[in-house]
């Protein structure tokens, strides 16, 4: 018999590869060329922009009450250290931090303190800190950090490294896309949540980066 082209069903050995190289194309397009985030890729998405000003709405689960408590503002951030949340419902109040002070203005009245002077606060503060300026190694400081998702949607979860320097902050759960947060969620040790919803100002970037985390 002279050689040639072979005639007739295609090897089973054959018909498996090709089958199982079509399912792995098939779920490369399918994911649409997305890829895991990392820290460091993350960091670099949250410093692309250096302010940002949105609205936030926040829903705080208390034990022993029917009904979360509910509160709307405004927040605001600017690089490298500066930002602030003015609460405007139920009650006009604002807190501000810039280097380490921080100032808290309600009813009229307005107080300044060192940052340093609160450790419990330092890292509730750098939390938000921290995450708005793509600040890896501050974050690392104080948490313990897991990132997951990709670039289009993308969570970190914080878990402070010293849970008695951390006072009554257990935990913070962030979620967001791209540059932009979307909510930002913490949990005290005392089961108390709070949930926080972020929305551009009219007229901003979709992705710009959000500002603060709701104070514990």
């Amino acid at each position: 018999m002279t050689s040639g082209t072979r005639i007739g069903p295609e090897p089973r050995r054959g018909r498996g590869l090709r089958g199982r190289l079509a399912a792995a194309l098939a779920g490369l397009l399918a994911a649409g060329g997305a890829h895991a985030l990392e820290l460091p890729e993350l960091m670099d998405l949250l410093a692309h922009r250096p302010s940002g000003q949105v609205r936030f709405t926040e829903e705080r689960f208390v034990k022993g009450l029917d009904a979360p408590l509910l509160a709307s503002g405004v927040l605001d951030y600017q690089a490298p250290d500066r930002f602030s949340r003015h609460t405007l419902q139920p009650r006009d109040e604002s807190v501000r931090v810039e280097g380490n002070t921080v100032t808290f203005s309600r009813g009229g009245r307005t107080r300044s303190m060192a940052l340093d002077a609160a450790p419990e606060a330092v890292i509730a503060i750098e939390a938000v800190r921290g995450t708005l300026t793509g600040d890896a190694a501050v974050l690392r400081k104080f948490f313990r950090i897991e990132v997951a998702g990709e670039p289009a949607h993308w969570t970190m979860d914080l878990v402070p490294q010293d849970a008695k320097a951390a006072g009554p902050l257990a935990s913070v759960h962030i979620e967001g896309r791209r540059a932009a947060l979307d909510t930002i969620a913490t949990r005290l040790v005392d089961g108390t949540r709070t949930v926080m919803t972020i929305t551009p100002m009219p007229g901003a970037a979709a992705d710009a980066p959000a500002s603060t985390a709701s104070s514990p």
